[in-house]
């Protein structure tokens, strides 16, 4: 694990007044929010209200302004190759994987910064515990293996950056309900083992079931946040997000 500083009880990410947006087209207005270590936070709206612009913001993939702390890091400075290097890491929406390269070298392109082969080797390993389906294929090309297996095997590529947060774009999107439940025991598996995880979500009765928190998003600003049991007992989450 990467060590980052912070003092006991502070959160691993707090974000403060944070706007953002493409071009002259604002679309993230006064966000503020916190992920505290060894949690999953879900992060769920409908789609376009801004929940993978913040994820851009947040690895410094686009600019914006407010405030970024990770541990006791400001990460407005940094770019996307130093906010991947302090510990934050994104699986995007999509994979995005390397098609073309087997499910090893994609494990390892996650592993890109790190040095320490032998600890590679044993965490390429333990990917292949997590996710057996990757073991049983890691010679095959990425891109001819279903969307479950891409989802996973993109999972296990961050997972191989040794995060201390773990940004999870659209998981479920396009799986089938037993993978998803899969992906989701991963999560509380790392949780236990000391990985933060911020899941973003258009399915907010998946995100909030597997969550210790969450946050609703709607039209680029947090509109409601706390325990994830509270959020989906809310009448207003329940009639808006969940048609109860």
């Amino acid at each position: 694990m990467n060590d980052i500083p912070g003092r006991p009880g502070a959160p691993l990410l707090s974000v403060t007044g944070l706007s953002a947006g493409y071009g002259e087209m604002p679309v993230l207005r006064d966000v503020s929010l916190e992920v505290n270590r060894a949690e999953i936070v879900a992060l769920v709206g409908s789609n376009g209200a801004g929940k993978t612009t913040l994820l851009r913001a947040l690895s410094r993939i686009i600019p914006c302004t407010g405030r970024i702390v990770f541990g006791e890091l400001d990460l407005m400075p940094m770019t996307p190759d130093e906010a991947f290097g302090a510990g934050l890491v994104q699986v995007p929406e999509g994979r995005q994987l390397f098609d073309r390269m087997t499910v090893e070298d994609n494990l390892l392109m996650g592993a890109y910064r790190r040095t320490d082969k032998a600890a590679i080797a044993q965490d390429m390993e333990r990917m292949y515990g997590l996710f057996p389906r990757l073991g049983e294929r890691r010679r095959q090309l990425a891109g001819s293996m279903s969307g479950g297996e891409q989802q996973m095997c993109a999972m296990a590529r961050g997972l191989m950056a040794r995060p201390q947060l773990l940004m999870i774009d659209e998981m479920s999107l396009g799986l089938a309900p037993v993978v998803v439940e899969q992906l989701m025991q991963v999560l509380a598996t790392i949780r236990g083992e000391g990985v933060t995880v911020l899941l973003v979500e258009q399915d907010v009765h998946l995100a909030l079931s597997g969550a210790d928190r969450g946050y609703v998003m709607e039209t680029g600003t947090i509109v409601q946040g706390g325990p994830a049991g509270e959020l989906i007992d809310d009448p207003g989450v329940r009639k808006a997000y969940l048609g109860l």
